[in-house]
């Protein structure tokens, strides 16, 4: 058989094939899956993280230079991700994609966008302007996050596969991550809804979250936020 014969078979037996599909309450490995249609469904947040203009930084800089802001915000992102109990899913060059599940999924991938902002201000941006003293650069990024039922199946071919995140929240997150950076955090209102007042609010009662409307998508209601929370 040749290679299109191959992949006629293949395409046409995922579209007649049934799914086999489950209710999930963690996040799966590969392996929990397999290469048929084969899913779990899961209620999720959905967080990614995004180096704003990351073209203009390896147009303009050193590879050695654009590697370490790569590195330096993806080690921060991970490091406050898992602390605040999201699962890193995903690299994607300059971006990362977490998710939270439980009933504290929202306000914790809130907060994990927070501390990323106090992370960018408060230790990358102050350790690179001492290193390099004579380049006129801060990091900037965008985070954005969204909640609801989301699919998780194995997609690839034997040997070279990974799982891909099908529903509102993956693509809705991404789609925010590449907002304007005039906000470092954007939120949709599903996410807004559920949080808990310790992500909403600061210590002075000041509501964190601005309302706004994302003129892309129907002129749904979307949140941004310039707030930080500190890392300790």
């Amino acid at each position: 058989m040749t290679l299109k014969d191959d992949l006629s078979s293949d395409v046409r037996a995922i579209f007649r094939s049934a799914w086999d599909e489950r209710d999930g309450d963690k996040v799966p490995e590969p392996e929990d899956l397999g290469l048929g249609n084969d899913a779990v469904k899961l209620q999720a947040t959905v967080l990614y993280a995004d180096l704003a203009d990351s073209t203009l930084l390896v147009d303009n800089y050193t590879r050695k230079f654009a590697a370490e802001i790569y590195k330096t915000f993806l080690l921060c992102a991970a490091r406050i991700i898992r602390g605040e109990g999201g699962v890193i899913t995903a690299y994607d060059g300059d971006r990362i994609m977490a998710v939270y599940l439980g009933d504290w999924k929202n306000t914790n991938a809130a907060r994990t966008a927070l501390k990323i902002n106090w992370a960018v201000g408060n230790i990358i941006n102050p350790a690179e302007r001492a290193q390099y003293p004579n380049y006129p650069y801060d990091v900037k990024h965008v985070v954005g996050i969204d909640t609801s039922d989301v699919y998780v199946a194995r997609t690839g071919i034997r040997r070279n596969n990974d799982l891909v995140w099908v529903g509102r929240a993956p693509n809705y997150a991404a789609k925010l991550a590449t907002l304007p950076e005039n906000y470092a955090t954007y939120i949709t209102q599903a996410v807004y809804d559920i949080m808990k007042d310790g992500s909403k609010f600061a210590g002075d009662g000041t509501n964190m979250w601005t309302p706004l409307v994302w003129t892309e998508f129907d002129r749904s209601r979307i949140y941004g936020s310039t707030f930080w929370w500190e890392v300790t």
